[in-house]
Order: structure tokens, then C-alpha cells, then sequence
């Protein structure tokens, strides 16, 4: 089955969370390994090369935020999928969440269908890569985007950005001039199964804008976004 290639680290401070979630993901023959803590989580992170990571936010010691700030910084996993588990519904939480470079955002008490649901519209896209190129360099004046190998490049420095950043700044520099509404960029970007608030695409832009400056990236009030070159 396809299904088999895919390694999710599953992290959480609960053992039964561990169990129950564990044993329905291995029933879809995903190949499982588990963490109960951050520190460990990122060590597993390097070693396992995980496609999805299912992060608890909750922890003791390193708490889930700081734990995929850690393994964002990972040139080896840094563009792994990330989906936080949490009992929190906050717009702050969540928020907190995205800018830390998380994928999607999964609620407790979980519900194992819904979950398994939620996972393979995420592993789906690691194929799919809608909206965008999937070969080849695009270049800007100062800006370098290689699609292959997941990299960008702002006046000859290399720059970390998780993957969410890097697919919403590709499809933007993929058509130069055009505005892209929310809607078309969270289907893109998030895909139609997954369900996240216009905060989550202001928080990405902000974090790209932060990195490659104001030049590129146009807000186009009550509608979207554009790539301009100068």
C-alpha cells in the first residue's frame, strides 16, 4: 500500500494519547514512533525523518512550541509537516502555533476517524504540491526559489523558512502581477480539507516579509496578496 512509506512522529506528554492515536495510525500502516516529551522529539526528528510530526503544545520541560521552533531550525527535517495536538482553542494558541511553523492545527479530546481524516489530507499534499511549480529556480532580483529543494535565497543567504512559507511565497512568485484571494491561496496552500482562519495567512506573509523584506509580497485590501518585482 502507499500508505506504508509515510513515518509519523508521534509526540505527547499522555500515555494513552500514545496508545490510542499510536494504534490507529498503525492500523492505516503508517510506520509509528512515539516521544513523550520536546527533547526527545527532536532527537527522534533527526533520526527517524519523519513525514508528519503530531506535536502535543502541552508539555512539560520543552512545551510544543519551542519544540518545533527547535526542529524547524533542522536543515535535515526542517520542512516536515507539523500538526500540533491541544486541547487549547485560543486564537492566540493557535496563532502561536502557526508562527512557530506549524502545518495544521488538530483539537482534543481527538476522534481516531477524524484524525486519520485530517492526516491523510496533509500527507496527500507532500504529492500534490498544489498551486505551484514543481520543478525548476525562479529568480528575482535578490530573491532565488528552487522548487526542487525546498531552499530560498535573499541576497545570496540561504534562509529558513518551514514549509508553509515556502509554498505560500512560491505560488505568489509563481504568476508575478497576479492577485491571489485568500480563498485560492488556502486551497493551495492548506488544500480543501483542512480548515484554517484568515489570521494563519497574515501570520505566513508577516514571517516571509520578515525574511525577504516589504518589496515582493502586495496586500490587496479586502481581497489578497500579489508578488511584484520592482
Amino acid at each position: 500500500m502507499e500508505q506504508r512509506v509515510y513515518r509519523i512522529l508521534l509526540v505527547d506528554d499522555e500515555p494513552d494519547i500514545l496508545e490510542i492515536v499510536g494504534y490507529n495510525l498503525k492500523k492505516e500502516d503508517y510506520e509509528v514512533v512515539t516521544a513523550s516529551n520536546g527533547r526527545d522529539a527532536i532527537e527522534l526528528a533527526q533520526s527517524f525523518r519523519p513525514h508528519l510530526i503530531l506535536l502535543d503544545v502541552m508539555m512539560p520541560g520543552i512545551d510544543g512550541i519551542e519544540t518545533c521552533e527547535k526542529i524547524r531550525a533542522l536543515p535535515e527535517v526542517g520542512n516536515t509537516l507539523i500538526a500540533f495536538l491541544t486541547a487549547r482553542g485560543e486564537d492566540y494558541s493557535q496563532v502561536a502555533g502557526f508562527d512557530a511553523g506549524a502545518d495544521d492545527y488538530i483539537s482534543k479530546p481527538i476522534k481516531p476517524k477524524i484524525l486519520v481524516s485530517r492526516i491523510k489530507a496533509l500527507l496527500r499534499r507532500i504529492r500534490e504540491e498544489k498551486g505551484m511549480p514543481m520543478t525548476g529556480i525562479m529568480e528575482f532580483p535578490g530573491l532565488e526559489i528552487n522548487i526542487e529543494k525546498y531552499q530560498v535565497r535573499f541576497n545570496d543567504q540561504k534562509l529558513s523558512m518551514p514549509r508553509k512559507e515556502f509554498e505560500m511565497l512560491s505560488l505568489l512568485a509563481s504568476k508575478p502581477g497576479k492577485v491571489f484571494t485568500r480563498d485560492e491561496i488556502l486551497e493551495s496552500v492548506w488544500g480543501k480539507d483542512v480548515v484554517v482562519g484568515d489570521r494563519t495567512i497574515d501570520v505566513h506573509v508577516r514571517k516571509i516579509r520578515e525574511k525577504i523584506g516589504e518589496k515582493y509580497i502586495h496586500t490587496i485590501k479586502g481581497v489578497g496578496y500579489k508578488f511584484e518585482v520592482a
